[in-house]
């Protein structure tokens, strides 16, 4: 055989049994690659290089390399999972770098980081203030987390003690100039609906990009021609205002009625509708 063509055939068995291998240790993202893991995907790889270009030895003594490999890195996932502290040992724990605002230079030199990998971190999760932060720990695979303090945290829902209904999945309803019937008829609309809010907007279906529809009916455009300005949807603007007028309209009924029985009803039917607006605020106003 022509040593070129015996390149070829060694390279093509590495990369077949390279890909069998990865695809048996599992679907782990580079990013969450424990140190062992990130130590067998280099050594696995530089034993598959070898295979394909030293043709002065045999091919099975490279396979059986990458075979002891393959069960050394298998049993020990399977020693993480079954033993906790086998998995702290090789994974490491998590490790607490801020606590109530006070970074803990001790872990912090523990975990051979400096203040400004720390604040560079915590900067890509829009955080700037080190006082702002209740607890900050990274993680086995280096992965800095932090909490904010209750204080700094976003406002919800949840933290009001409101309850919101579920959002149903965007449907993506043209792609391409094209139709995606499916989509559109989940979302539970039909073409004449699509084509009659095409309109409105004032565009073609051929100058669509892309079209998506939420859970509120709202139909977002995005245009081929990036210079025609698309109105952004107003529906859920447009039933705060009115629910905003219904509920001044009866509060001015209230005020303008001398009967004491249509003054409590109209006060009462107000209050009750100011409640309501309050609860939907959020939906309606983001």
């Amino acid at each position: 055989m022509p040593l070129w063509l015996e390149v070829v055939v060694r390279t093509l068995a590495s990369a077949l049994a390279l890909f069998i291998f990865t695809r048996l240790l599992g679907k782990r993202q580079i990013s969450q690659l424990s140190f062992f893991e990130y130590v067998t995907g280099i050594t696995i790889g530089s034993i598959t290089a070898y295979l394909s270009v030293d043709v002065d030895n045999h091919w099975s003594l490279g396979l059986i390399s990458m075979g002891v490999w393959f069960l050394v890195s298998l049993g020990i996932e399977y020693l993480q999972i079954k033993s906790v502290k086998a998995r702290n040992w090789i994974d490491s724990k998590s490790t607490v770098l801020i606590k109530g605002g006070k970074i803990l230079e001790e872990n912090l030199k523990k975990e051979k980081l400096t203040n400004d990998e720390l604040l560079e971190q915590l900067r890509k999760k829009s955080i700037f203030q080190t006082a702002q932060v209740e607890f900050a720990v990274i993680e086995p695979d280096g992965e800095i987390n932090a909490l904010l303090k209750k204080e700094y945290q976003p406002i919800t829902p949840s933290s009001l003690g409101m309850k919101v209904a579920p959002e149903q999945e965007t449907q993506t309803v043209i792609v391409d100039g094209n139709i995606m019937d499916e989509p559109l008829a989940t979302s539970g609309y039909s073409r004449q609906w699509l084509h009659t809010e095409l309109e409105k907007l004032g565009v073609s279906l051929d100058n669509v990009n892309i079209a998506q529809v939420d859970s509120f009916g709202q139909l977002y455009v995005d245009l081929y021609d990036d210079m025609i300005q698309v109105p952004q949807p107003q529906e859920r603007a447009t039933l705060y205002a009115q629910l905003k007028k219904c509920e001044a309209d009866l509060e001015m009924f209230a005020l303008s009625t001398d009967e004491a029985e249509a003054k409590q009803m109209y006060g009462e039917c107000s209050a009750k509708l100011l409640g309501v607006i309050n609860q939907m605020k959020p939906l309606l106003t983001q």
